[in-house]
């Protein structure tokens, strides 16, 4: 059991039988009044955010996610198709509007985290940061590069992103998952 003041960002908590990550919290006392917890808390099975306050007096349990490796294998019509990543036999799909954020940041045979809840799969934890190729380049404007400029570039799974001119076709490149945004160019 977590008391108000130990539900902090990060932490995933049971309200309502599902599991809700913590995305921000804020502790506070005002004059007279007793303390709370103001949090934002994302639902890990449909996603949905609300914000939610703690009071001093309120307890919730801390949700066990149990953890495994999965492997990525492909997209069929709305189905996105995964295995156990020890047993490739063991194959599962999930519907693509569930985990289109994760999965556009993966490739064909990518491990992943699974996270389970009561024996099912609610959600896909992959890293902070992907190395992926550069399929498609255009040529940087002599000249145009003081400014810090960018220009648009496709990624080895087609995802489209924002990067620096002197990032070349064939470079690999690190992208944050969490802002689909260009991280830094890997060291050859």
């Amino acid at each position: 059991m977590l008391n108000y003041n130990e539900i902090k960002r990060g932490k995933v908590i049971v309200l309502n039988d599902e599991p809700y990550r913590v995305l921000t919290s804020n502790i506070s006392k005002k004059n007279r009044n007793k303390p709370h917890n103001q949090t934002k808390i994302k639902s890990i099975a449909s996603g949905k955010t609300l914000e939610k306050t703690f009071h001093a007096s309120d307890k919730v349990n801390e949700a066990v996610l149990e953890r495994q490796d999965i492997k990525y294998l492909y997209i069929k019509k709305n189905e996105v198709w995964f295995c156990v990543a020890d047993n490739p036999k063991d194959r599962f799909f999930l519907e693509l509007e569930d985990v289109q954020d994760q999965i556009q940041f993966l490739k064909q045979n990518d491990i992943v985290t699974g996270l389970y809840f009561n024996e099912k799969l609610i959600d896909l934890s992959i890293p902070p940061k992907v190395a992926l190729k550069v399929k498609e380049a255009p040529g940087a404007v002599k000249g145009n590069t003081a400014t810090g400029a960018t220009k648009k570039i496709v990624l080895e799974n087609g995802l489209e992103i924002q990067a620096p001119l002197f990032v070349e076709e064939g470079d690999t490149v690190f992208v944050n998952t969490e802002t689909a945004t260009y991280s830094e160019r890997k060291k050859e």
